[in-house]
């Protein structure tokens, strides 16, 4: 079972890697026994699922989960059964995939109008009126 994240973009299974290890936090007794936490790996380096443009704007989006080997790490430990800590883990991995799937948008550089330099020298003018109406003429303090 592939995981889908977007129309065109879809991981392979064998491109994860997930590994079950013991959640921290509140659970009782059940917390000792039972390794419910989720950590899922992805080498986003490497993954020929993954168009060059989206990879690199995955690893920027990852930031301190991303392994100094192009790893991203993804852990969840939310809830209480492995099933559903999977979900969420794979679900997150989705999102971030789809985060980065969109091409930000390219600025492009505008000039300010005229009316807009108006207005702002207008304002220094007045500013500076009124500035100037403080000022006591004669006292030398």
């Amino acid at each position: 079972m592939a995981l889908e994240c977007t129309p065109s973009i879809t991981i392979d299974d064998a491109e994860l890697e997930e590994s079950f290890v013991r959640a921290s936090g509140p659970g009782g007794q059940n917390v000792n026994k039972v390794a419910t936490a989720v950590q899922l790996r992805f080498d986003v380096r490497r993954s020929p699922s993954l168009p060059n443009a989206v990879a690199i704007r995955l690893m920027a989006l990852a930031g301190r989960r991303l392994t100094a080997d192009g790893v991203l790490v993804i852990t969840a430990q939310a809830h209480r059964t492995q099933e559903r800590n999977r979900a969420e883990a794979r679900e997150r991995l989705a999102d971030l995939v789809r985060e980065a799937a969109v091409p930000p948008k390219v600025r492009r550089p505008t000039r300010p109008t005229l009316a807009s330099k108006t207005r702002r020298l207008d304002a220094k003018k007045n500013r500076g009126a009124v500035k100037r109406l403080r000022v006591r003429h004669g006292d030398s303090d």
